[in-house]
């Protein structure tokens, strides 16, 4: 087995500092960071391109690298079936949440809950999202760590710290900016880093013919598999159902997401940034499903997980890189650039996503007379000391599985509730305060119970089916066999007789389901406790006459004549079914005076546009 070289190190050394000094770029072009907005939001000038391969590198990240070519090594390709997945989810973010943020002008999606219910929700929607991003982050900063501790000996928590101080280097210096160009780069390198191990798998196999054929052979081209038990952990059902709810959890409404797509110049850009992002998704899984079927190929009679040359699956896209690539001085090094970049993009978004909701929903409310100038210096202070909580957090890592069913499983469990209180908000025009309370707390709760339950008991073989890896060719004298008839029975030993009912029932419910569970039970409950409590905020919440007469006019400098007529047209375009915001609500003029949605809170209004 190979080790790195000066080549592999100077690939990687560039890497970082290509990515710093973007970063250093930013934080003076233009005069700087002038504005809290300039800083969180790149003042609200992106285009399209830059943005969309901003979306595919932050969470097509080290767990994509890393995890997704052992995930198709170890139970086949269905896990492509993704593709569909990621059509769904686009096509729902761009057309249900895209125009409703965007129309909104908002910085953090919270600041929504407090205007379609209450500055509570809009709390208890910024502390899930911070407890979600930072336990999600600390997975994404271990796993390259993983890798460079396999391939190099590298410092396992060294490699950890460095990760977590590179990114809070460029986004504390370049905001928003630096972080949507460092991830066009970075998503350049992970491409780079893909093609180089296809193909040279290809080489070494004498054509992708013979990959495909070995896979075929193998049983890893399970494309099509109709089961519609729940339990089972992939199928296409839970991938197609399962897999949209968690993922529309990420890209319809997670701060991380939703905050580069709605800095985009235009509605139409931002669309456009979404549907782009769309291509580099599937181009990702492509590379990762080809990397992982040459896995395959080249190890199918002599599996180095169960002859115990890694310790985890997910060291095994390293361990290959390593031996089909070690004459080639700087492609390993490629290879790494490659996930240290997955990670980069990822923790990156993750820190400047924190910093935002940090200052606009538990600053900026109760401290009004800060400056702009002032809270853009507290945003970079909030992006240093999110780093530095990230970097803790990445301990936590190493206790949760698997790295992509546990992130995956991270975001089923809070995203799921989230996303269910949002959709209730939008979709649901009845819903009220007290009713979306209820309904996340319920999905919260069951959310975890399912998701905890699932890690203290892992769903049995026949749940996961896991395919079979032979170690038939390995040379018996050089490795530590445990069983070479049938591997499986020494990696899923679980006592059985201390399994308790549910575990092989509730906690073997497939992992995708944890998010479309959470989703639905916050809508359901939420949806039967607003009709017993009251539809207190059907369309336009509150609003009186004399608000249009007298402070609007005063406002907004209209005469005083146009805020009647306006009332008056709104109250005849008004539907019930409508978003509870009527379009001509959200006119240039209106759409950016939040002390006016503010105004929109008293039941004189609702009981005008209902009569």
């Amino acid at each position: 087995m190979g080790r790195f070289t000066v080549w592999d190190y100077v690939v990687f050394a560039a890497m970082l500092l290509v990515s710093a000094i973007i970063g250093i770029y930013y934080a003076f072009v233009g005069g700087g960071q002038k504005t809290s907005k300039d800083f969180l939001m790149g003042g609200r000038s992106m285009s399209a391109l830059p943005v969309a391969l901003s979306l595919t590198a932050s969470f097509m990240s080290a767990v994509t690298v890393l995890g997704t070519p052992a995930e198709i090594y170890r139970y086949g390709a269905i896990f492509c079936i993704f593709a569909i997945t990621y059509a769904l989810v686009v096509l729902c973010s761009a057309e249900i949440f895209l125009p409703v943020f965007y129309k909104l002008g908002i910085t953090s999606t919270y600041e929504y809950l407090e205007l379609r219910f209450n500055k509570y929700l809009r709390l208890c929607g910024t502390v899930l999202f911070i407890i979600q991003t930072t336990l999600y982050t600390g997975i994404v900063i271990y796993a390259p760590a993983l890798a460079l501790n396999q391939v190099t000996g590298f410092d396992l928590w060294g490699a950890v710290v460095a990760t977590g101080v590179v990114c809070t280097f460029y986004c504390t210096l370049g905001g928003l900016k630096a972080v949507v160009w460092t991830d066009v780069f970075q998503v350049g390198i992970m491409v780079a880093g893909f093609s180089s191990v296809i193909i040279r798998a290809v080489v070494v196999q004498e054509g992708i013919g013979r990959i495909v054929n070995d896979s075929y052979y193998g049983g890893r081209l399970n494309f099509w598999d109709f089961n519609p038990n729940p339990l089972q952990r992939h199928t296409f059902w839970t991938i197609v159902i399962g897999g949209t709810f968690t993922w529309t959890g990420i890209y319809g409404v997670n701060q991380s997401q939703v905050q580069r797509y709605i800095a985009c110049k235009s509605r139409f850009h931002a669309k456009m940034s979404l549907y782009i992002n769309l291509v580099g998704l599937w181009a990702i899984l492509a590379c990762a499903a080809l990397c992982g079927l040459a896995l395959y190929s080249i190890y199918k009679d002599c599996d180095p997980w169960t002859a115990n040359q890694v310790s985890a699956l997910d060291q095994l896209m390293p361990y290959l890189v390593l031996d089909i690539l070690r004459d080639f001085p700087g492609v390993p090094g490629l290879f790494v650039a490659s996930a240290y970049s997955g990670t980069l993009s990822t923790v990156s978004s993750s820190i400047n996503a924190l910093a935002a909701v940090t200052v606009e929903d538990l600053i900026r409310p109760y401290f009004k007379s800060l400056s702009e100038k002032k809270l853009s210096w507290i945003s970079m202070g909030m992006s240093l000391f999110y780093g530095g909580v990230c970097i803790a957090m990445a301990a936590l890592a190493s206790l949760l599985g698997a790295l992509l069913q546990a992130a995956l499983s991270i975001f089923g469990m809070v995203g799921g509730p989230l996303l269910g209180l949002f959709a209730l908000g939008i979709l649901c025009s009845f819903a009220n305060g007290i009713g979306a309370f209820v309904g996340l707390v319920s999905g919260f709760v069951i959310s975890l119970w399912v998701g905890i339950g699932s890690q203290i008991y892992p769903p049995l073989p026949e749940r996961t089916k896991p395919l079979y890896l032979s170690t038939a060719g390995c040379n018996i004298s050089s490795v530590n066999l445990t069983s070479t008839e049938n591997p499986l029975t020494t990696v899923f030993t679980t006592p059985t007789a201390e399994r308790p009912a549910l575990a092989d029932n509730w906690y073997s419910l497939s992992y995708l389901y944890f998010s479309t569970l959470g989703t639905l039970i916050t809508v359901i409950v939420g949806i039967i406790i607003s009709l017993l409590t009251g539809t207190s905020s059907r369309a336009v919440i509150e609003c009186v006459l004399d608000l249009f007469r007298t402070t609007m006019t005063r406002e907004l400098s209209l005469p005083q004549e146009v805020p009647v007529t306006l009332l008056q047209s709104l109250r005849k375009c008004y539907h019930p079914k409508s978003h509870f915001v009527p379009s001509a609500l959200l006119r240039p003029t209106l759409a950016h005076s939040k002390s006016y949605f503010k105004f929109l809170r008293k039941k004189k209004v609702q009981q005008f546009f209902l009569t």
